[in-house]
């Protein structure tokens, strides 16, 4: 990133003075930054880009949390509002690390400061960028392979084991949904956290080889370090470069396979070798006593997490925690918790999930308790939302009157703010598609008389909405109940890139995640996983510590 970027930025220190927003200069600011995360105190650096241009580089504790759709994500991700703040952009003209740091404040975050020059300016001041999404997990999942030599097999031998005689069984450590989209041939889908509480009922016979993959290499390492850490009988190895090896490899995917695996109890061994994982590690133990003082403490920011199934979670839980399954929560942990230096509290009800999910956790040098012995009658909390903040009143439409609107050819501009992806699956015909961090812009350029604002639901659209009508914008209003409610009329739909009036930079798409990226894309992406250990060698900030064997 050159120095260009910075001399055609004349405006982002004026942008931040008209404000009245602090201003992180980058000369200074990385060092700044960096000793606040050796010294191990909060601070929450935001990149509110949008998530394609996040993964084109970034400092490694970034966490994406975009301008565009910052009001349902910011109060769980920031709980505390008093919470040190620096937002990134891209640098150069870009004001939205500056718009995201006025409307962090009228939220109510009092400690919010805007990085100058953004990215280039993090680059320039000597900081260390970081691609691709979720790099402090991936880099700490190459670091537990070179440490601890996770052993693994490559599709070639993979396949072999498949077509003899005494088949593996094969555990994909993803989602589901990932699962569901792409799995290597008879393989099951356990994801991470539920690996270690699964496997018995799976492989009993401890002469079946295990193999756990994922889609690229962190959740096949850390599944596969797990199995090991936790001492059960079978081999167990990682399926070297998952999906992405396998497809190298010129190998056939399965596509809609629904193998799962079926709940079983903890065995009072396994949760003994769990918990003696945990405490190695340094977790440390939080009962109602303990929760008490932390709910009262003001000076610290605490996440009480959740980390069984998403099902479970649904069923019943713990009052004032939030779902984070545990093998998603340690491969993507900057996207839940968003404080570097937070502290992190775990729930399970089997004594297993929480302390495996927080051996890990603490390894990534991360302040974390378990709440222990959960008792099944106290998980009676229901609904999985997080508070929102409030907007001002908005004017609503309705599906039908907007529908005849568009009938009687009305001057009415229909905007839908949903995701890319969505918008191109099918949406209200004519609507444009339009990232609500440019909505403002876009209509001051060329505006239509009337003004209809949509997404998914309309929640975004009604934040969005209000930004209008603060800035003085009239006749603007939200579709009811937004696409669903469209749809839930029967009233037509288009799809493709009609209109779009954004550029599709909401959605990055990672190069393991598609059974039709290009092979040089693959590539990539396995070459840059393999330099991540070095690349945190020259960040120096994380504070990484690999457990060796007991």
């Amino acid at each position: 990133m050159s120095n260009a970027l910075l001399d055609k930025a004349p405006s982002s220190t004026d942008r931040a003075d008209a404000a009245g927003v602090a201003l992180l200069d980058f000369a200074s600011g990385v060092e700044r930054i960096k000793r606040r995360l050796i010294e191990g105190e909060e601070i929450a650096l935001l990149d509110v880009r949008e998530e394609a241009e996040h993964a084109t580089g970034h400092p490694l504790f970034a966490s994406h949390l975009a301008l565009s759709n910052l009001e349902l994500h910011v109060y769980a991700r920031l709980p505390r509002r008093e919470v040190p703040i620096v937002t990134f952009d891209a640098g150069g003209d870009d004001d939205r690390a500056v718009r995201a740091a006025i409307r962090l404040r009228a939220l109510g975050y009092s400690d919010v400061t805007v990085f100058e020059q953004g990215v280039a300016g993090w680059v320039a001041g000597g900081g260390e960028p970081f691609i691709d999404v979720n790099a402090p997990s991936k880099a700490f999942g190459e670091l537990v392979e070179s440490e601890r030599h996770t052993p693994s097999l490559s599709a070639d031998e993979l396949k072999a084991l498949i077509e003899s005689d005494t088949p593996p069984v094969i555990l994909d450590a993803r989602r589901f949904e990932e699962y569901q989209n792409m799995s290597i041939p008879t393989g099951v889908s356990v994801p991470g956290a539920e690996l270690a509480l699964r496997v018995a009922a799976l492989a009993p016979d401890p002469a079946t080889r295990v193999v756990v993959n994922c889609a690229g290499r962190t959740r096949s390492i850390i599944g596969t370090q797990s199995l090991i850490n936790v001492g059960i009988p079978n081999r167990v190895e990682a399926l070297r470069n998952g999906t992405i090896g396998w497809t190298l490899a010129g190998h056939a995917l399965e596509h809609g396979q629904t193998r799962r695996y079926t709940d079983t109890a903890a065995a009072p061994e396994l949760r003994a070798k769990a918990r003696k994982l945990a405490d190695r590690a340094g977790v440390r133990r939080a009962d109602e006593r303990v929760l008490s003082g932390f709910r009262a403490d003001t000076a610290r920011t605490t996440y009480y997490l959740d980390v069984r199934s998403p099902q479970e979670f649904l069923a019943g839980h713990l009052a004032g925690f939030l779902s984070a399954p545990g093998g998603q929560l340690v491969q993507e942990t900057e996207a839940v918790a968003s404080v570097r230096g937070a502290r992190i509290v775990l729930s399970d009800d089997d004594g297993v999930r929480a302390n495996l999910t927080g051996h890990w956790l603490a390894q990534m040098n991360w302040e974390v308790w378990v709440h222990d012995q959960v008792e099944p009658q106290r998980l009676t909390a229901q609904g999985s939302k997080p508070s929102l903040p409030a907007h001002r009143e908005v004017p609503l439409v309705t599906p039908r009157q907007l529908a005849q609107w568009l009938e009687d050819g009305e001057p009415v501009g229909v905007f839908d703010l949903t995701s890319s992806a969505n918008y191109v699956a099918g949406h209200i015909p004519g609507a444009a598609y339009v990232q609500r961090a440019e909505l403002a812009r876009l209509l001051g350029a060329d505006r239509p008389e009337r003004v209809v604002l949509t997404c998914g639901s309309s929640l975004l659209a009604g934040y969005a909405a209000a930004e209008l009508l603060d800035l003085g914008f009239d006749d603007v209003a939200v579709l009811d109940g937004g696409n669903q409610a469209w749809r839930s009329e029967g009233l037509p739909l288009e799809s493709g890139e009609t209109r779009l009036l954004s550029a599709r930079r909401d959605r990055y798409r990672r190069p393991y995640e598609g059974h039709d990226n290009p092979r040089e894309a693959m590539e990539a992406y396995l070459e840059w996983e393999f330099g991540l250990v070095e690349q945190l060698q020259r960040d120096g900030t994380h504070g990484f510590k690999v457990l060796g064997p007991a």
